[in-house]
């Protein structure tokens, strides 16, 4: 894959353009109140939003691999946000809930999906070693078809 860039440029206060193509719309990020005015998503809700949207498109690559639909996915992510030894901010962790849109029982295959489809992952494969990641997967009907949670030591607030 070729080296891919994003330009961002400050339009006031915290508040920042991104631009990722020319064929693409710009995008607007602000840090929430009080620094900014919440105008845009925060980075930290880029992180969750890439994170999240990594995670579904390599699980639906994982399902197609396999010739399955669990369409349409979707993902649900909060990031907690804590001070360190420092006393900085930092996300530390993250918790992703993916939800197939067809009833588990229907797809062939599923479990070999779930054991591959996170490696597939660049996002999140790249950032686990620094900020835990916890993953479940549901089905349509809310069944829990996988879950994996990431190290104890972190505990979500």
């Amino acid at each position: 894959m070729p080296e891919q860039s994003v330009e961002i440029r400050q339009e006031s206060n915290y508040r920042f353009k991104i631009r990722f193509s020319e064929d693409l719309p710009l995008l607007q990020a602000d840090e929430p109140a009080p620094l900014g005015e919440g105008a845009g998503p925060s980075p930290v809700q880029l992180l969750a939003a890439a994170v999240g949207n990594c995670l579904s498109a390599s699980l639906l690559f994982a399902m197609r691999k396999f010739k399955q639909s669990a369409e349409p996915i979707s993902a649900q992510i909060d990031a907690t946000v804590g001070r360190n030894e420092k006393n900085r901010l930092r996300v530390q962790h993250l918790r992703v809930r993916l939800a197939l849109g067809v009833p588990a029982a229907t797809l062939s295959h599923l479990d070999k999906v779930l054991a591959q489809f996170e490696e597939f992952c660049t996002v999140t494969q790249s950032i686990r070693g620094a900020i835990p990641v916890e993953l479940e997967v549901r089905d349509c009907e809310g069944l829990l078809v996988t879950g994996t949670a990431t190290p104890a030591s972190v505990t979500p607030a």
